[in-house]
């Protein structure tokens, strides 16, 4: 039971940080007004922790390797909280630029520690279900985070959005020093370790596949709110109603990809990129009624929700003798791929318009989608326990 708990308190930190990291998606416009920035340059807020996270990612977890892992959980859970109250508070835009560098520090940190911890926190018989908990946070954190926030903000202001997930991350602060053990490194990853691993053909393509459908996702996603505001001219509430049913079809595409993907996940990557090039694609056009909105959010929900899991699923099979440093690996490439895409997404916001911001993110999962098409064109799949990917 005490394990089970561990496993929760580090599944609450992922989810926490996750969401403080895209927490600004469904907040931009309001921050930037308040700021009187444009929506391109408060994209900004993105763009800062996902490059952070990627270099902090390998160093610091080769930094910190001989250090009780329960402290640097505990230390980049504090770093979190002091981060939200840093941009609650923040006067001036360049604070909250600085409130997301300490994000994407935590991100680097927490995540490539905690994501391979399951097994040194229950019976060998329960990793598996462990590690897909511990993971699910991704996911959950990815498509709950933007309409949570963005509903308190609405209400409440951007400000408390940040300061209440400010107090979420000291409560996982402590849960984290309650009932996680000691956790003295056992295996030490050094840069050897990671080196190695760019080395496979295999990791090479999980790395390739992750860049261009998260670029596709996130070069989107993070100006999906100017989209809603301008094209089917949905207010507040609306928007807040919309990135509701978008989360709760990314929670399903979750579940059904975490239950396909050890199976197939050649198939669950790919479906995924059609239902992200489908949304984009089709945005718009028929985004300009509410209900054609709607109806492709739910298709983006569910082709997104499954990317997470898919994306550490293909790094795993890459690296199974080295947990930890695949973990490295996708949160690094995930991270700066991300940050990318919003940097990318927010220049063509402020040349052209939120509909072609959509249509370059639908053409990158196309080509995510043919690129896995013509690797595997031919292949037949293997039967030998590493799946099809």
């Amino acid at each position: 039971m005490v394990g089970w708990l561990a496993v929760l308190s580090v599944t609450l930190g992922v989810f926490a940080i996750v969401t403080t990291e895209i927490l600004p998606i469904g907040l931009l416009t309001s921050i930037g007004s308040g700021f009187a920035v444009s929506d391109g340059r408060a994209g900004l807020m993105m763009t800062m922790p996902g490059f952070l996270a990627a270099v902090s990612a390998p160093l610091l977890t080769v930094a910190t390797a001989r250090v009780d892992r329960r402290l640097m959980l505990g230390v980049f859970m504090g770093l979190l909280a002091v981060a939200n109250f840093l941009a609650a508070a923040a006067p001036d835009y360049w604070l909250v630029l600085v409130s997301r560098v300490l994000v994407g520090i935590t991100i680097g940190g927490f995540w490539s520690i905690g994501a391979g911890l399951a097994e040194r926190l229950v019976p060998p018989e329960s990793v598996g279900r462990a590690t897909a908990v511990i993971f699910s946070a991704v996911p959950l954190g990815s498509v709950l985070g933007v309409p949570a926030g963005t509903l308190v903000g609405d209400h409440m202001g951007w400000r408390t959005a940040f300061a209440t997930m400010g107090a979420l991350a000291v409560g996982v602060l402590v849960m984290l020093m309650v009932v996680v053990p000691a956790l003295p490194p056992v295996r030490v990853t050094r840069l050897g370790v990671l080196m190695g691993l760019l080395r496979s053909v295999r990791t090479r393509f999980a790395l390739l596949l992750t860049f261009l459908i998260v670029l596709a996702h996130f070069g989107t996603y993070t100006y999906v709110t100017p989209f809603l505001e301008q094209v089917p001219g949905l207010g507040d509430g609306m928007i807040t109603t919309f990135l509701l049913i978008y989360g709760a079809a990314g929670v399903v595409g979750n579940f059904l990809g975490g239950a396909w993907v050890a199976r197939c996940p050649r198939a669950v990557f790919g479906l995924a990129a059609g239902l992200v090039a489908v949304a984009t694609l089709l945005l718009p056009v028929l985004g300009r009624w509410e209900g054609g909105a709607a109806l492709l959010l739910v298709v983006w929900g569910v082709g997104y929700g499954a990317v997470p899991v898919a994306s550490q699923t293909w790094f795993a099979k890459a690296a199974p003798s080295a947990p930890e440093a695949a973990s490295v690996l996708f949160t690094a490439s995930f991270q700066a791929t991300l940050s990318a895409a919003a940097l990318l997404g927010g220049v063509v916001l402020d040349r052209t318009s939120p509909s072609v911001v959509m249509v370059c993110g639908g053409c990158v999962a196309v080509a995510m989608l043919v690129t896995v098409g013509a690797r595997f064109a031919g292949l037949p799949t293997r039967r030998s326990g590493t799946g099809d990917g």
